[in-house]
C-alpha cells in the first residue's frame, strides 16, 4: 500500500521530491505500507497555504466552525472500526484497546471540546462593573503540530480540534511510525468540508520536517507532544522567532501506595496501569511506592499480576498487551531492563528478551523490579515499556520526597483510605495530574505536567485558551 501524497491546501498533492519510508507492523516485522517524508518545501507549501486560509478562517462565525466540528464528529464516529484496525496495525495496539481506548479517545475529545467550545466566552468586560475595558480572544495563527506514535489520535484531535475550533490553521506532522492514523483523519477533515487550507498534513521525520515547522517564520505557534529530548529540540529551534510553543512530554509516574488502603487491590490496579499499551504511555504509573509494612505482600501482588499480563498478537481480541511500536523502541526497553539488573535491582518479573512462544515481533516480557532505589537508572528515565519498579518507603514525608525526586512531573497516583491523606499528599505531589484509588479522568480535564514534563494544559478550555491570543481593549463603550 502507497500512501506517499500529503494533504496540503484542500487536496492530496505528491511530495516535492520522493522519499520512500516503510511503515513496519511492529507484531511481525513486516512493512504493510510506504509513506514519503517529507522536506522543507513540503513545509513551505503547507505553511503557506494554511497562511493563506487564516484571515477568512479566523473571521468565519463561531457557529458555523462548530457546524464543521460536528460534521467531524459523524464521520469520526462512523468510520472508527477502520481508524482502530489503522492504530492497531501501525503501532501494535489491540485491537480490543484499539477500539475501546485508542480511537475512542480521539471520539471522546472531539466531543469534549464541542460542549467547551460552545460554552467558550471569546469576549467579555474586564469586570462587570468595567465594561470599558474590553477582553477578546483572538485565534492566534498558524499552528505546527507534532504528534506521537503511543496515542495517535488522542494526540491529534488535542490539538487539532481546538484550533480549528477557534479560528486558527494547522499543519500537523504525525509520527512517521505511525502515520496512517492521521492520514485518515485528514480524510474525515476533508469530507467534513472545511475550507482549503485550514487542515494541512505533512509527514516526515523530527529533524527534517519537525524542525522546518518549529523555526518557520510564518509558524505563530508549536504544539508537540513526544519525547523530552525531542520537546527541547522544538523549543530551541522555535525561539529566533519568538513563538509560542506548549510541550506535553515524558513522565516517570510514581505510584504511592500506604498500608492503611486494599494493597492487593492498589497493586493489581498500579500494575496493569503500567503495562497498558505495553507500558507505552507518558502517564503510565512506572514507580511503584509502597508502605514498607506491606511492601513484600505488594511485591509478591505485582509479581502475580505481572504472570496474569498476557502477551499476544494486536490482531486478535483480548485483554493482552501487544508488541512495542518499533526495533528502536524494542532495543530501548531491553536495554534498560539490562541496566535495572546490572545496577543492582531485584527481578521478580520479566527480564530481557520476548517472552516464551515469540520469535519474531517487538514483543517484551511484563517485568517487575523489587528493591529499587531513585538512584537506578530504571527509576530516573522514562522506559517507554511493561517495566515497573517497585521501592518501599517508611512514612508519608519520605513516600512524597522520593515520589517529587524526578526531573518528571506529570501524574502521580495515590492509594489511601484516609480522607484527609489523600487531600493532604495530592497537594504535595509535585505533577499536573494526580489520580487517587482507581479514579479516572473525566472528558475536558486539563492534561499536562510540570518541570520537564512540559507546559501547556491540553483538553477542555485549558486546551483551548492555549490556541488564543489575549487582546485588551481600553475605552469600549
Amino acid at each position: 500500500m502507497r500512501k506517499t501524497d500529503f494533504y496540503i491546501d484542500g487536496a492530496w498533492v505528491a511530495p516535492g521530491a520522493p522519499n520512500d519510508f516503510d511503515v513496519i507492523n511492529p507484531a511481525d516485522e513486516q512493512a504493510f505500507a510506504t509513506i514519503s517524508l517529507g522536506a522543507q518545501s513540503d513545509v513551505d507549501r503547507a505553511v503557506a497555504a494554511a497562511k493563506r486560509a487564516f484571515p477568512g478562517y479566523a473571521a468565519t462565525p463561531h457557529g458555523e466552525r462548530i457546524a464543521l466540528l460536528e460534521k467531524l464528529y459523524e464521520i469520526y464516529k462512523r468510520r472508527m472500526g477502520e481508524m482502530a484496525e489503522t492504530i492497531s496495525k501501525e503501532m501494535g495496539a489491540p485491537i480490543k484497546l484499539a477500539t475501546q481506548a485508542q480511537a475512542a479517545a480521539g471520539l471522546g475529545h472531539i466531543k469534549a471540546f464541542l460542549r467547551d467550545l460552545k460554552e467558550f466566552e471569546f469576549e467579555r468586560p474586564l469586570y462587570p462593573d468595567q465594561p470599558e475595558e474590553h477582553i477578546a480572544h483572538e485565534p492566534i495563527g498558524v499552528c505546527g503540530l507534532i504528534t506521537p506514535w503511543n496515542w495517535p489520535m488522542n494526540q491529534v484531535t488535542l490539538k487539532v480540534i481546538p484550533a480549528l475550533g477557534v479560528g486558527c490553521t494547522v499543519v500537523l506532522k504525525p509520527s512517521e511510525i505511525a502515520p496512517l492514523s492521521a492520514m485518515l483523519f485528514a480524510e474525515m477533515v476533508d469530507e467534513a468540508g472545511f475550507p482549503k487550507g485550514v487542515f494541512n498534513l505533512v509527514n516526515g521525520d523530527g529533524p527534517t520536517v519537525g524542525a522546518a515547522l518549529s523555526s518557520h517564520p510564518n509558524v505563530d505557534m508549536m504544539s508537540f507532544t513526544g519525547s523530552t529530548r525531542a520537546g527541547v529540540a522544538v523549543q530551541k529551534a522555535a525561539a529566533d522567532t519568538v513563538k509560542r510553543v506548549t510541550l506535553e512530554l515524558g513522565g516517570k509516574g510514581p505510584n504511592l501506595i500506604f498500608a492503611d488502603t486494599d494493597v492487593a487491590k492498589a497493586v493489581k490496579r498500579g500494575a496493569i496501569g503500567c503495562f497498558m499499551n505495553s507500558g507505552q504511555s507518558c502517564n503510565a504509573p512506572t514507580r511503584m511506592l509502597v508502605e514498607r509494612s506491606v511492601y513484600d505482600d505488594a511485591v509478591g501482588a505485582a509479581v502475580e499480576a505481572a504472570g496474569k499480563c498476557a502477551v499476544g498478537d494486536p490482531a486478535e481480541d483480548g485483554n493482552h498487551i501487544g508488541p512495542l511500536s518499533s526495533a528502536q523502541q524494542f532495543d530501548k526497553v531491553q536495554t534498560l531492563i539490562q541496566a535495572g539488573i546490572d545496577e543492582g535491582a531485584r527481578l521478580v518479573a520479566g527480564g530481557v528478551g520476548r517472552p516464551e512462544g515469540f520469535n519474531r515481533g517487538y514483543y517484551a516480557r511484563p517485568t517487575v523490579f523489587a528493591d529499587v532505589n531513585n538512584e537506578m537508572t530504571i527509576a530516573r528515565e522514562e522506559i517507554f515499556g511493561p517495566v515497573l519498579s517497585i521501592m518501599p518507603f517508611d512514612s508519608e514525608e519520605e513516600a512524597i520526597a522520593i515520589a517529587n525526586d524526578t526531573p518528571y512531573g506529570l501524574t502521580s497516583y495515590l492509594q489511601t483510605d484516609d480522607v484527609e491523606r489523600m487531600r493532604r499528599v495530592s497537594r504535595q505531589l509535585r505533577a499536573g495530574m494526580v489520580q487517587m484509588n482507581g479514579a479516572s479522568r473525566p472528558g475536558g480535564s486539563p492534561f499536562g505536567g510540570y518541570k520537564m514534563s512540559g507546559n501547556g494544559r491540553e483538553g477542555g478550555r485549558w486546551g483551548i485558551e492555549d490556541y488564543l491570543e489575549v487582546k485588551a481593549i481600553s475605552g469600549w463603550k
